[in-house]
């Protein structure tokens, strides 16, 4: 595979953890315990205190013409402000934090403080919600403490591991324990949907952003989320790895603001004990492609309904969330070498990393007050809008990307597609435009939402 040299840079990548890690061997090497470590590693580790404006709920009554009057002063919309709390780890001397998304994603005033007291303003460079990470920048700082990624995917089942982090607001918290377990993609946080490596070590509350180090002090993954009934640890926590987040710093410093991910462009799923007869497979494993849009960069590679992607670049991928988290740790424009079983027989094929294609484009438009639902936006549905509303690969026609004050009312979500309107088939953004503005006392809409069809009558 062709990997950008940035990527390495970024990266540091070093040699595996045999031929590094040092058994302590006498008495006095062991009541050392870990506190050469965290002198070396816990300056890196920050506080992060994020503010965030939000609008209350508006009164139900507002622009009602007689309730509006009658409850003026009742339910109006107030700002109030949003605290959250959680850490985050320096990745160079220039300021360049990684943390959470969950954390900073949304907010307008961040404050950073290092161990050492000094405090900075920072701003977001670059988030994405799904990965839930963020990239900040903290403003006019030179010469800090800073951790090393180490690649994650040299990490072993076992391996000691140490989470450093402020939980519940307490302070800067140490915790030790071992990976427990690699590839978890059968959890999420939040609105995220990723591929963890998983540890005992204790993380709690305002964990969230903070460093999982190994025992030469170098970062393996991002503290996120834990698996819990009370709130508490249960020594079940998750680390996002840190080979994704040096594709984030690598973004980053390129002047993204939002995460690049390459769009594969089919559905697949995972291959159980009962498929893998079926397809010539001597053991379940893999993920196999059930469908191919006309613009998949898998298709163009040669790839067909059927076959079995058991592996990109060397690394195994049995479910859909490790797929994704390989093509977006290959970064846009590298090329892939992709493991494919077809027929039972081995192949291999050479799939570029591409963005989702804005073709057609999207002639998105925004409905005038003289239409029948006035404010809301539609677009023309392309490979870009499909992975943004995770819509089906054959799909065609118009989207709703945002269905407005009106639309909302009237029951519409953003993701519908709009098939019909008042009797005539909709197939762009300018047919639904015209249709909308000749409605008159009554209104028909076929929508399609996921695979269920809805029809919805209104009397305007």
């Amino acid at each position: 595979m062709i990997r950008s040299a940035l990527f390495a840079l970024v990266l540091g990548l070093g040699t595996s953890l045999s031929a590094e890690t040092k058994i302590p061997q006498t008495q006095s090497e062991i009541s050392l315990g870990f506190a050469p470590l965290v002198k070396k590693a816990a300056p890196a580790v920050v506080n992060i205190y994020a503010k965030q404006i939000v609008q209350v709920r508006q009164s139900p009554f507002t622009g009602d013409p007689f309730f509006d009057q009658l409850f003026r002063n009742f339910g109006s919309p107030q700002p109030r402000v949003e605290n959250s709390l959680g850490s985050g780890v320096i990745l160079s001397e220039d300021g360049i934090v990684v943390s959470n998304y969950h954390v900073v994603g949304m907010s307008t005033d961040i404050r950073v403080h290092l161990n050492d007291r000094r405090e900075y303003t920072a701003e977001v460079l670059l988030s994405d919600e799904e990965s839930d990470l963020a990239i900040l920048k903290l403003q006019d700082a030179s010469g800090l403490p800073f951790l090393t990624l180490r690649d994650s995917d040299n990490v072993d089942v076992g391996e000691l591991a140490m989470a450093i982090g402020n939980p519940f607001g307490v302070g800067q918290t140490v915790t030790s324990g071992i990976v427990s377990g690699l590839a978890r993609s059968g959890v999420a946080t939040g609105n995220a949907r990723g591929y963890f490596i998983q540890t005992d070590a204790a993380i709690n509350p305002g964990n969230s952003g903070g460093a999982l180090i190994d025992v030469n002090g170098d970062l393996i993954g991002i503290n996120t989320s834990i698996l819990t009934r009370s709130g508490g640890s249960n020594g079940i926590g998750f680390a996002i790895p840190s080979r994704l987040v040096a594709q984030f710093v690598e973004q980053a410093r390129a002047g993204f603001d939002a995460f690049q991910r390459p769009w594969a462009g089919m559905f697949g799923q995972p291959v159980d004990a009962d498929m893998a007869e079926g397809l010539g497979l001597k053991r379940p494993g893999g993920i196999v492609v059930s469908s191919l849009h006309e613009e998949s960069p898998f298709l163009a590679a040669g790839l067909e309904s059927g076959d079995v992607i058991v592996a990109l670049d060397g690394q195994p991928v049995n479910t859909p969330a490790e797929m994704i988290f390989r093509m977006s740790v290959s970064g846009l424009g590298n090329e892939v070498e992709v493991e494919v079983m077809r027929d039972g027989a081995a192949e291999s094929r050479v799939v570029k990393m591409t963005n989702a294609p804005e073709n057609p484009a999207r002639n998105s438009i925004e409905t005038g007050r003289t239409s029948a639902i006035p404010g809301m936006l539609m677009s023309n549905i392309n490979p870009a809008v499909i992975r943004e509303f995770g819509l089906p690969l054959s799909l065609e026609g118009v989207v709703v990307e945002k269905p407005g004050e009106v639309g909302a009312r009237l029951g519409l979500r953003a993701g519908d597609v709009l098939r019909v309107i008042d009797g005539a088939d909709i197939l762009a953004t300018k047919d639904a435009d015209k249709a909308l503005r000749a409605a008159r006392n009554r209104l028909t809409l076929e929508v399609q939402r996921g695979t269920q069809r809805v029809v919805m009558r209104f009397r305007l």
